[in-house]
């Protein structure tokens, strides 16, 4: 087999052709995928290219895609337009509700959410003018550093939840609440520079006042619009592909799905320097109803690769995976800066060994999950912690190898990826390294 070197190649080699990139900013354009922001995940044309190059053709029996963290569902959607099944995991439940409300597109009524969006409008209104007092309420345990909403602003949002939250169609009021959530940060003293951070911090004047029934109105209006093309799509196929959604941790993948029954994966899991996207969707987790007691511990602890901030005061954390050169690099870690205890290279030690236990595990999985000769595409990128540079690609590629699978190719997507602040950040680069943070798509196979 070629040397991690020599496979590392540009995802569309030959003549110069413009690469797909696996950025989800792609998706800010691109119909269905355009109705929620996400910092994470991959473009839809990244997915499309994956799907012709991997996905087998031969046989009449139908085909299944597996995205393991579905994130907002990119790879699940593009999967139901080729007409294939699609299965995902995902824990988090707001990003599961988007999913979940883009795979039911086939089944909604674009009639019915046209009269309801007009029935809401004048809904609010009548209110606004009447001086009714709201029956919703800000969301108990929701902290923000500065008022999330101004009072005018508030004073639409509860009132646009009292109708949504009486909306009695599931189906329609998952919608709503979908439509709120995508948008419910635009009118906040919060802002996404990519993660949450108020207005105030990046040098914004807070919202005093907005047109929120309008902002949702015209976010429903683009939604229907996406799914009336996506419902004339899908008449087109001979035969409508199937969908299952998993609100789960791809670690119990095996209790939902049976053995050697994927064709093929496309998946990103969480990055090991990742931003803390479960916390990034923290108003919308309260704001909707999504949170439960001890809601965000219970995902940071399922997250892959657990959070600093989870592990970092604990034990040493061992490392499970047969790789001595990984092992090196956490030892050279945990012994950097112990004057700062949880803070210096014990507790990011913890962190590192926690997601490579985690990707020593899930890679186990996939190879069950896996038929014969089948592909996986799993798009990471590399880190930097405490100075030291962690090709993750390349470690997967040789994990990979320890449990059976084999590493087609490692294909460079971007030299320069978004993120690369972190390399200068005094908490991860002590010793003043420089290095590129990069993206690849490390494409395995099961013999």
């Amino acid at each position: 087999m070629a040397s991690i070197a020599e496979q590392m190649v540009l995802f569309e080699s030959g003549a110069p052709r413009r690469r797909r990139s696996p950025a989800f900013s792609d998706n800010k354009s691109a119909p269905i995928h355009r109705w929620v922001p996400w910092i994470a995940g991959f473009s839809a044309s990244f997915v499309q290219t994956c799907i012709r190059e991997f996905m087998p053709t031969s046989g009449a029996r139908s085909r299944t895609v597996l995205d393991p963290f579905a994130g907002v569902g990119t790879t699940l959607v593009e999967t139901l337009r080729f007409g294939y099944d699609a299965v995902g995991f995902e824990i988090n439940p707001y990003a599961s509700l988007a999913t979940r409300v883009k795979l039911a597109c086939p089944n909604l009524d674009p009639e019915k959410l046209l009269r309801e969006s007009e029935r809401f409008s004048r809904f609010v209104s009548r209110r606004l003018q009447s001086n009714i007092e709201p029956l919703s309420s800000q969301p108990e345990g929701f902290r923000s550093r500065v008022s999330f909403y101004s009072p005018r602003v508030l004073r639409q949002v509860l009132l646009s939840l009292d109708f949504i939250n009486a909306i009695s169609d599931r189906q329609v009021r998952d919608v709503f609440l979908l439509a709120f959530g995508s948008v419910m940060v635009s009118f906040s003293n919060y802002s996404y520079e990519p993660s949450l951070t108020t207005r105030q911090g990046v040098g914004r004047e807070p919202v005093k006042d907005a047109n929120v029934p309008a902002i949702i109105r015209d976010k429903l209006a683009q939604i229907i619009v996406d799914i009336r093309g996506f419902q004339e799509e899908l008449r087109l196929q001979p035969k409508r592909p199937r969908w299952r959604l998993y609100s789960e941790t791809f670690m119990k993948a095996e209790d939902f799905l049976a053995p050697s029954s994927v064709d093929l994966v496309i998946t990103s899991p969480p990055y090991l320097n990742n931003y803390h996207y479960v916390r990034n969707t923290r108003p919308q987790l309260h704001w909707l109803g999504l949170n439960s007691p001890k809601l965000m511990e219970e995902l940071e602890r399922q997250n892959i690769g657990r959070f600093w901030q989870t592990v970092r005061e604990a034990p040493p954390v061992a490392l499970s995976v047969p790789h001595d050169g990984i092992a090196k690099q956490v030892d050279t870690i945990r012994n950097m800066n112990p004057d700062k205890r949880a803070y210096g290279g014990p507790g990011w030690a913890n962190y590192v060994a926690s997601y490579y236990n985690d990707t020593f595990r899930y890679l186990e999985i996939l190879k069950r999950l896996l038929r014969r000769r089948a592909k996986a595409v799993i798009v990471v990128g590399n880190s930097i912690i405490q100075g030291n540079n962690l090709p993750v690609d390349k470690h997967i590629s040789e994990i990979a190898a320890e449990i059976g699978l084999e590493t087609r190719q490692i294909r460079l997507l971007r030299e320069k990826r978004v993120g690369s602040s972190i390399v200068d950040s005094s908490c991860r680069n002590g010793n003043g390294t420089k290095a590129t943070l990069y993206e690849s798509a490390v494409i395995l196979a099961r013999h």
